[in-house]
C-alpha cells in the first residue's frame, strides 16, 4: 500500500513537472507568479463576460455618443485618482487587500448596473466612477504584485502568459454572453452574466488569499518619481510613451463596440468577433513571450505600431462587418508584439530607476497617470469631434489621427537604453 501511495505522489509530482515544462519551459517560476496569473485571467474572464456589453447596454438604451462618451471619460477620471489613493494606502497596508478593495467594487458595479436595470443610461457618470475606482485599486495592487513578483528574466513570460489568458477570457467570455443574451430575453440574459461575473470575482478574492503579505513602509513620495528635470531620460520617454498609448485606448475600444452592433444589430456578432480576434491574439502573446528578446523590443514595438496605424483605414470610411473584423484580426496580430515588449521595458526602466526599491509603487502610480491622461485627452477629443461636427464625417479623421498614436510610442522610448 506504501509503495501504491509512494507511486502516486511521484506520478502528480512528474505530471506537474510536465506541465511547468510545457508552459514555462526550464525558467524557473514561483508559485506566487503562477497565483497572480489566476487572479489576472479570472478578472480578465470577468471583464470580458460583462464589460463588454455595458457599452451596448447604454446604446440601445439611448442611442446617443455623449452617453457612452460621458461613461467612459469617467471611469479613466476616477481611475487616477484612486491610483493615487491605493498608492499612499498601499505604503501602509498589505498591497493584496487593496487588490480585494479593487475586486469589491467592481463587483459592486455590476451589481448597481443589474438593479438599476432599463433606466442605466440615467446614471452613467455614477457607473464610470464605480468602475474607475474598481479598476483604479485592482490595476495598482495588481501591477505592483507584477513588478515585485516577476525578475527580468521572468518578465516576459508573465506578460505574455498573462496576454494568453486576457486573449483567452477574451474569445469565451464575449462569445458566451452573446450567445446567452441572444437566447434568452435581455434582461434576464444580462442578469446571468454579471451573477456569473460576480462568482468569477470571489473566487479571485479567495485565490487573494494565498498570495504572501507583502506590506510597505515609509512614505508615499509620488512627486519624487514625477519631477521632470530630475527624473532620468529613460523614466521621461516611458511616461510620454504611455501617454502615446492611452491616446489609441481611450477611445477605440467602446467605438469598436457600438460600430459591431450598429452594423449587425446583434450582440451575438460582438461575441464572434471577440471570439476571432482574442483568438488570433491568444497565439500572438504566446509568441511575443517566448520569442521577443531584450535586443528585438524596440524593432517589435515599430514593426507593430506601422501595422496598428495602416489598420485603421480599413474602417475608416466603410463601416461593414467583414471590414471591422479584417481590422480586429490585424490589431490583434500587432497588438501583442507590441504591448509585451512595451511592458516588459517599462518594468525594467523602473527596476533600474532611482530608489526603484523604495519607490516601486510611486512608479507604477505615475505611470498609470500619464496613461490615463492620455485616455482622457482620447476621450475628450472625441466628445469635441461628436459634438462640433456631423460624427459620420468627423469620426474617420478623428480614428485615423489617433491610430498614428503608437507611432509616437515607438518616437517616445527609442532613446531608452542608449
Amino acid at each position: 500500500m506504501h509503495r501504491v501511495e509512494k507511486w502516486h505522489r511521484l506520478n502528480k509530482v512528474h505530471k506537474g513537472h510536465y506541465i511547468h515544462r510545457v508552459l514555462f519551459g526550464e525558467t524557473d517560476v514561483n508559485t506566487d507568479l503562477k497565483l497572480l496569473l489566476i487572479i489576472g485571467g479570472l478578472y480578465a474572464l470577468s471583464v470580458a463576460l460583462s464589460n463588454t456589453f455595458v457599452n451596448v447596454y447604454l446604446w440601445k438604451q439611448q442611442s446617443e455618443y455623449m452617453t457612452i462618451a460621458l461613461y467612459n471619460l469617467f471611469i479613466v477620471i476616477a481611475q487616477p485618482i484612486i491610483f493615487i489613493l491605493a498608492g499612499r494606502w498601499a505604503k501602509q497596508v498589505d498591497r493584496v487587500i487593496v487588490l480585494r478593495l479593487g475586486v469589491f467594487f467592481l463587483s459592486l458595479f455590476f451589481l448597481v448596473v443589474l438593479l438599476l436595470g432599463e433606466v442605466t443610461s440615467q446614471y452613467v457618470i455614477l457607473l464610470g466612477i464605480l468602475l474607475g475606482i474598481g479598476f483604479g485599486f485592482y490595476w495598482l495592487a495588481f501591477n505592483v504584485l507584477t513588478f515585485e513578483i516577476t525578475e527580468p528574466e521572468t518578465r516576459d513570460i508573465f506578460n505574455g502568459f498573462l496576454g494568453l489568458l486576457n486573449s483567452f477570457a477574451g474569445m469565451i467570455g464575449p462569445f458566451f454572453a452573446g450567445w446567452l443574451i441572444t437566447k434568452m430575453t435581455e434582461t434576464k440574459g444580462y442578469t446571468v452574466i454579471f451573477a456569473i461575473s460576480l462568482g468569477l470575482f470571489v473566487l479571485a478574492v479567495v485565490l487573494s488569499f494565498f498570495l504572501k503579505r507583502r506590506s510597505a513602509e515609509g512614505r508615499f513620495h509620488l512627486f519624487s518619481v514625477l519631477r521632470w528635470r530630475e527624473i532620468s531620460l529613460n523614466w521621461r520617454s516611458i511616461l510620454l510613451a504611455n501617454v502615446a498609448q492611452g491616446l489609441r485606448e481611450g477611445s477605440f475600444p467602446f467605438l469598436i463596440t457600438i460600430w459591431i452592433f450598429v452594423a449587425t444589430g446583434t450582440e451575438m456578432a460582438l461575441g464572434t468577433f471577440g471570439l476571432v480576434t482574442s483568438g488570433v491574439s491568444l497565439i500572438f502573446y504566446y509568441v511575443a513571450g517566448r520569442l521577443i528578446s531584450a535586443k528585438y523590443r524596440k524593432q517589435a514595438i515599430l514593426l507593430s505600431a506601422i501595422v496598428l496605424s495602416l489598420a485603421v483605414w480599413i474602417i475608416a470610411f466603410e463601416l461593414t462587418f467583414s471590414r471591422l473584423m479584417t481590422y480586429g484580426v490585424i490589431i490583434s496580430i500587432a497588438f501583442p508584439l507590441l504591448m509585451v515588449p512595451f511592458l516588459s521595458m517599462s518594468y525594467d526602466v523602473i527596476g533600474k530607476a532611482k530608489k526603484a526599491a523604495e519607490w516601486r509603487i510611486e512608479y507604477i502610480v505615475g505611470r498609470e497617470l500619464f496613461l490615463n491622461g492620455g485616455r482622457i485627452l482620447s476621450i475628450v477629443l472625441f466628445m469635441v469631434a461628436v459634438w462640433i461636427f456631423d460624427p459620420e464625417k468627423a469620426l474617420p479623421y478623428y480614428i485615423i489621427a489617433l491610430g498614428n498614436a503608437q507611432l509616437l510610442m515607438y518616437f517616445f522610448i527609442r532613446p531608452v537604453g542608449e
